[in-house]
């Protein structure tokens, strides 16, 4: 899986291989992730930001900051909650102990309603106000600033580069009972149903996630339903709940929203956005920052806001590119040793495929309590323009050796991306598009160019089955560059 790397000269080094949540967390004053939020702030989580990114659509945010404030009001634990949207295609919905809701443009995108949108808005909210995450063992929402370490680094590697997780994708979603994601269940059918939205509209989004999980072979919805998949009782049971809220509600009228959620999300980018780094052919391209790289052939890779991670497959050997801090080379390094932790190690000034460049190697101080002691660290900065870029190569003491070469030579085919093909590549984003005339949604998508290999996808997306009939004049939605 990969994630987004943007922008990395303005980011900060945010604690590089030690445990976020740390006092000595070694970002700068100057970054815009530099202020963590007081317990209960209804402002965002930096590390959750550093993670996925900020989506950045005024008109979606201001759809979940203003159904979310009216949930806020109307629910059974008013609070100082906030409610965000980040920049991630996974289709995922989560809350922190500490109030703050997070929704995925990935899940935005799958969404057919303001009520799909309002349930799934009101189950997270229910987590916060029937206090779940406290209830549970609270560790720290981000398990590791190098994201997604657990699940592409062995636990005995992962512990001797920082002491940081063994396990999980980097994001530590806490993970609920089955009894507590009833209740949830109930509290999203009971605060949408509270604010003017069909509940039985949230049973129909769990048929979308688990018709995505069955297409893509693998769990698409990591928090929202992970800990168990979505059954026909699940189902049922939301249906019951909505048919039973909306018979309290006295008759009321009862908002889906689909025509009014579709055009507010008319032009929403799908999937993955290449313009933020992609690994094709066994390169990593950035065509917004310009440059290009090697992945070693085998490694697996995972991409975020502020690094590129690649790690052998057996774990043994990691290697991280990151924007360094720093006005100069000399600073840059002092920085990213003082972050990492190296013990000893002479600076040595280069050059690197033509680029200014400074090498640094030395041992990485074990963090207290942790096994297997510290790792081997080969660091290589670039400077290319007013950018400084870091190769940061981490292996055990004894099988470093092994691996020095591929991590020179990664950073030694560090080059300026100038493939116009490469520069050019633009995101896919969702269209809604209107029938012309009653017909399926297979001759609908037809008609609109899409082809018939990714009918079911886009059925799927739709939350629609291929035969299903669309009215003249109905909405749906097509994705295209």
């Amino acid at each position: 899986m990969k994630f987004s790397l943007r922008r990395l000269p303005a980011l900060a080094l945010l604690g590089l291989l030690l445990p976020l949540g740390s006092a000595t967390s070694p970002t700068t004053a100057s970054s815009p992730l530099a202020a963590a939020p007081t317990q209960g702030s209804n402002q965002p989580d930096p590390q959750v930001i550093a993670q996925f990114g900020l989506y950045n659509n005024p008109t979606l945010q201001r759809l979940i900051d203003e159904k979310g404030q009216q949930m806020n009001k109307a629910s059974d634990r008013p609070g100082q909650y906030g409610f965000t949207i980040v920049d991630s295609p996974i289709i995922n919905a989560f809350a922190t102990p500490q109030g703050h809701v997070y929704f995925t443009r990935g899940i935005m995108a799958h969404f057919n309603s303001e009520a799909q949108f309002a349930g799934v808005l009101g189950h997270e909210l229910g987590h916060i106000t029937a206090r779940h995450g406290q209830k549970q063992q609270t560790r720290g929402t981000i398990a590791s600033v190098l994201l997604g370490i657990g699940s592409i680094a062995a636990p005995r590697l992962a512990q001797a580069i920082g002491g940081v997780v063994q396990q999980g994708a980097g994001l530590y979603l806490l993970k609920y009972g089955r009894d507590q994601e009833r209740e949830s269940d109930k509290l999203g059918v009971k605060y949408s149903t509270k604010i003017g939205y069909d509940a039985s509209q949230m049973a129909d989004f769990f048929q979308t996630l688990q018709r995505t999980e069955q297409a893509s072979g693998s769990p698409a919805v990591p928090g929202f339903l992970s800990s168990h998949p979505n059954s026909a009782d699940r189902y049922k049971t939301v249906k019951g709940l909505a048919a039973q809220a909306k018979q309290n509600a006295g008759g009321a009228q009862l908002n889906v929203g689909r025509d009014s959620y579709l055009r507010m999300i008319d032009g929403l980018p799908f999937g993955e956005d290449p313009r933020q780094g992609f690994v094709e052919g066994g390169v990593f391209y950035h065509p917004d920052l310009k440059f290009r790289f090697p992945v070693p052939a085998g490694w697996k890779s995972q991409n975020s806001p502020t690094q590129f991670q690649m790690a052998e497959p057996n774990g043994k050997a990691l290697l991280v590119f990151l924007g360094a801090p720093g006005n100069s080379l000399d600073e840059a390094a002092q920085n990213l040793a003082k972050g990492i932790g190296l013990q000893g190690g002479q600076a040595q000034k280069t050059t690197i495929n033509g680029f200014p460049a400074l090498v640094f190697e030395g041992d990485q101080q074990a963090q207290q309590g942790q096994q297997g002691g510290g790792a081997h660290v080969l660091a290589q900065l670039i400077q290319d323009g007013q950018s400084i870029y870091a190769f940061v190569g981490l292996a055990a003491p004894a099988s470093f050796a092994t691996y020095a070469r591929q991590f020179q030579g990664v950073a030694g085919s560090y080059a300026r991306l100038t493939d116009a093909d490469k520069l050019n590549r633009q995101s896919e984003k969702i269209r809604i598009k209107t029938a012309a005339r009653a017909m399926t949604l297979s001759q609908a998508l037809s008609a609109a160019g899409v082809p018939t290999s990714r009918h079911e996808e886009l059925a799927i997306l739709n939350g629609m089955q291929r035969s299903d009939q669309l009215s003249a004049g109905m909405l749906y939605k097509v994705v295209s560059r």
